[in-house]
C-alpha cells in the first residue's frame, strides 16, 4: 500500500474487565477500497469497527484517519459514518427529513439539504419515496434510506455493521450488488464487518479474517480462499477437508498440514488422471444443491472428505453406500501454519 492510508490501527486493543475483546491489532486500509472483517461472534471485529468510528476508546493503541491520531477524538469530529444493521431510522419522520437529518445537525439550510437529500436517494434507487415513512417501507427499502443518510454528509469512510443481516437471501444477494456499485462510484472507502464468508467474498477488496481479537489471515478475496493460512480459515471461510501432517502422510503420502476444497476433488469413473492422487472411499451422503451436488465420502484411509460435483447432462448420480474412487489434484493442497 502507497502513500497515507484511510484508516491506520496501530497497536489497537481493547478489554473488558479480564477479558481482551481486541489484542494488539496492527492494521493499514486504503483510500477508495472495500475492506471487510470477517469473524465469528465474539471474534473482535465490530469492537473493532466500534474504536474506529469512536463509540469504544481503546486500552492501548491508536487509530488514524488519513494520517490524523483521532483515537481521543469523539465520534461527531471523525469524518466517519456507520449503517447499522437494525437501521435507526426515525420513525415519526419522512424519508427525506431521516436522510437530511445529518445536514440539520450540521446547520445545512433546508432548501439544499432537501435538495442533498433527494440526490443521496437517488444514489440508493429510491427516487420519489422522499414523502414516505419508514414503517411504509420494506427491510431493503429502509436498508437504503439507512446507506443514503450515512452517505449524504460525505463522509471519508463510511462503516457497515452487519447491515444486511436482517435481509432475506434474495434481497442481501440484491443488495451485495447495489453496495458495490455504490462503493466503486463515490469511490470512498467502505469498512464491512460480517459472519458471512460468502458476503465478504462477494463484496471486498481484501479481507481480514478475525479469531479471538486477532487477525489471523489478511489478503484479497481469491488469496484467503484459495490459500488459507490456517486450519481455522479453512473451515471458516468456505468449507475444507483439514489434513493434519499425520493424516496428509498416510493417506496423501505428502508432508505437512493442509486443506483442500471439495471442488478440487472428483469421484471419478474409470481410470483416474494423469498426476492426481487416487483413493478409495464410500459415500457416506449426497445433498443436493441445484446447480451442485454434495458427496460425503468416508475415504479407507479414515478421512471423511466432502465433494462438490457440478449437476449437468452428462453426471452420473451417486448414492449412499456407492463404493467409489476419488481423485485429488496435488496442486490445490494448501500448505497450513
Amino acid at each position: 500500500m502507497s502513500g497515507t492510508p484511510a484508516i491506520r490501527l496501530t497497536g489497537l486493543t481493547k478489554s473488558f474487565g479480564s477479558v481482551t475483546a481486541v489484542d494488539g491489532v496492527n492494521l493499514d486500509i486504503a483510500p477508495g477500497e472495500f475492506f471487510s472483517m470477517l469473524g465469528p461472534s465474539g471474534s473482535g471485529k465490530t469492537t473493532v469497527l466500534r474504536m474506529i468510528a469512536g463509540f469504544e476508546q481503546p486500552t492501548s493503541g491508536t487509530v488514524e484517519l488519513f494520517g490524523k491520531d483521532v483515537t481521543a477524538d469523539p465520534p461527531f469530529d471523525r469524518d466517519v459514518n456507520t449503517v447499522f444493521q437494525d437501521y435507526a431510522l426515525f420513525p415519526h419522520m419522512s424519508v427525506l427529513d431521516n436522510v437530511a437529518f445529518g445536514l440539520r445537525v450540521r446547520g445545512v439550510g433546508a432548501k439544499e439539504r432537501a435538495a442533498t437529500a433527494r440526490d443521496a436517494l437517488a444514489l440508493v434507487r429510491l427516487e420519489g419515496y422522499g414523502d414516505r415513512t419508514p414503517q411504509q417501507l420494506s427491510g431493503g427499502q429502509r436498508q437504503r434510506v439507512a446507506l443514503a443518510r450515512a452517505l449524504v454528509v460525505e463522509p471519508k469512510v463510511l462503516l457497515l455493521d452487519e447491515p444486511l443481516g436482517a435481509l432475506d437471501l434474495k434481497l442481501r444477494e440484491q443488495m451485495q450488488v447495489e453496495l458495490k456499485d455504490i462503493q466503486r462510484r463515490l469511490g470512498i472507502t467502505f469498512i464491512f464487518v460480517t459472519h458471512d464468508q460468502e458476503e465478504a467474498l462477494t463484496l471486498s477488496d481484501r479481507i481480514a479474517v478475525f479469531n479471538e481479537g486477532n487477525i489471523v489471515q489478511l489478503g484479497s478475496a481469491e488469496d484467503v480462499y484459495r490459500h488459507p493460512a490456517t486450519p481455522f480459515v479453512a473451515n471458516f471461510v468456505g468449507s475444507s477437508t483439514v489434513f493434519t501432517a499425520e493424516e496428509a502422510k498416510a493417506i496423501l503420502g505428502t508432508k505437512g498440514a493442509c486443506s483442500l476444497r471439495p471442488e478440487h476433488i472428483d469421484i471419478v469413473r474409470g481410470k483416474a488422471p494423469a498426476g492426481t492422487i487416487s483413493l478409495k472411499g464410500t459415500v457416506f451422503e449426497t445433498i443436493f444443491l441445484g446447480a451442485s451436488t454434495r458427496v460425503i465420502v468416508d475415504l479407507d484411509g479414515g478421512k471423511r472428505v466432502a465433494v462438490l460435483e457440478q449437476n449437468d447432462m452428462s453426471t452420473k448420480e451417486t448414492h449412499r453406500g456407492d463404493t467409489v474412487t476419488v481423485a485429488i489434484h496435488p496442486q490445490f493442497l494448501s500448505t497450513l501454519a
